[in-house]
């Protein structure tokens, strides 16, 4: 004859999860107890409960996180099978991403060709008009794509020149399973007023090392060792400090697309 209820302890020896899980998933009410006794508090589970308990541990060994074990749990086998199905390409996927994001990166610090085309050149107070947002290495192209095209037309708009090359600031690092804050930007003349998410600001005066990218450095990961030669290129040269974010410009020297950093020498 079926118990009626299980103890903490029993259930979760039963249910291959810890006292610790247990009391975690409790609280999130991924799993509450059945009854509560109200005197002294002891949680009792039902027989009943162990098929979900068990579910539960598989899913954490997979590593994804409690919210989304909850929504899991909840469906049926077969909507749980093609949701698992999808996480599992999803992760294949990410595996993919980041051996080649591996394959990409040298030990020293750059590759002699590129690190030997990178140069100096000064770079002139310039007032930009910019969009910024956060994205991963999915959304750049989007970004720079469409928040190129809606910079220039607000400039012709607002009856100012708008061929100036597209500067692309990366505020910080930006890959396949990390956001970044990306800002992109067109140089311009004269007086624009802002409009919707569009801002204009003020570039300093300043310094630059830049790199033109040669091709078959363009996409990502590669494009990482190109960041990689002008950073070899600063770091070669006491007299030389990078001292801010990188950034592409794009069209480039001679090149689909320059890398450059501000430098103080």
């Amino acid at each position: 004859m079926q118990r009626k209820y299980l103890r903490a302890g029993e259930f979760g020896a039963a249910g291959r999860l810890s006292p610790k899980a247990l009391r975690r998933y409790a609280e999130l009410g991924l799993l509450p107890p059945a009854h509560v006794d109200p005197v002294n508090g002891y949680r009792y589970y039902s027989p009943d409960q162990l098929p979900r308990a068990r579910l539960i541990a598989r899913l954490r060994r997979l590593g994804l996180p409690l919210a989304r074990i909850g929504q899991l749990a909840d469906l049926t086998p077969e909507a749980r099978a093609l949701e698992l199905r999808g996480w599992l390409h999803a992760q294949r996927t990410l595996l993919d991403e980041r051996a080649a994001l591996l394959e990409a990166i040298r030990s020293d610090g750059g590759e002699t060709v590129l690190v030997d085309a990178v140069g100096l050149r000064d770079v002139p107070a310039t007032k930009v008009l910019c969009r910024s947002r956060h994205v991963d290495t999915g959304g750049l192209d989007d970004l720079i794509h469409t928040a190129g095209n809606d910079i220039r037309a607000h400039l012709r708009d607002s009856g100012r020149p708008d061929g100036a090359p597209l500067h692309v600031h990366f505020h910080d690092l930006v890959t396949p399973d990390s956001e970044g804050l990306v800002e992109v930007a067109v140089p311009y003349d004269g007086s624009v007023e802002p409009a919707d998410d569009l801002y204009a600001r003020l570039l300093p005066a300043h310094t630059e090392a830049y790199l033109p990218v040669p091709a078959g450095y363009h996409d990502f990961p590669l494009v990482l060792r190109a960041y990689d030669a002008v950073e070899a290129w600063t770091d070669a040269r006491p007299e030389v400090t990078c001292v801010g974010h990188p950034y592409e410009i794009h069209p480039g020297t001679d090149a689909l697309f320059d890398v450059a950093y501000p430098v103080s020498t």
